[in-house]
């Protein structure tokens, strides 16, 4: 089973980035097949939403074979950043009927939970199947060790039921 992660910032400095290949490692522990679609590697003049592009046509090669994703975004004045959106944006039928799960970040307290209720309308529209369980990661700058281990040791266990949550939705 092919679960990509939609790192959704572009900024430099990013936090998520942390947050993303912490979920990379567990997916994979999990015994499934993921990478990390950055969207940095997916950035468009703002005029240039087609899903002609050759842009488009390279996220439809990691969209299409999905059997789920996870979209690890930041939460950025009280919302999900531009990148993502476009980066969504640039397919639409591919998404259908896919399970994703979400998983907030940010530097205070609620980890990202107003980006994540935005994400959900987004998918919803987009024909995604968003599941009930996200994982939040509040004051994510606390969270992680120098070498980039998360210190919370409860996260494994609820990435576990994530996960559980996630597969559950996926058509067999």
């Amino acid at each position: 089973m092919y679960i990509p992660i939609i790192l959704g910032t572009a900024r430099e400095g990013r936090q998520s980035e942390k947050v993303a290949k912490f979920m990379l490692r567990e997916v994979e522990k999990a015994g499934y097949t993921t990478e990390i679609i950055d969207v940095r590697d997916y950035r468009i003049p703002a005029t240039d939403n087609t899903e002609e592009s050759p842009t488009a046509k390279k996220l439809e090669s990691k969209v299409v074979p999905a059997d789920a994703l996870i979209i690890v975004s930041p939460e950025y004045n009280h919302g999900y950043p531009g990148e993502l959106k476009m980066a969504l944006d640039l397919l639409w039928k591919q998404y259908t009927k896919k399970p994703v799960g979400f998983c907030g970040v940010s530097n205070g307290k609620m980890g990202g939970g107003r980006a994540v209720e935005q994400l959900r309308l987004v998918s919803i529209q987009l024909r995604m199947i968003p599941i009930f369980q996200a994982l939040y990661f509040p004051v994510v700058q606390d969270l992680f060790d120098e070498k980039g281990e998360i210190k919370d040791e409860s996260y494994h266990k609820r990435v576990e039921s994530f996960l559980e949550n996630l597969v559950s939705y996926v058509k067999k």
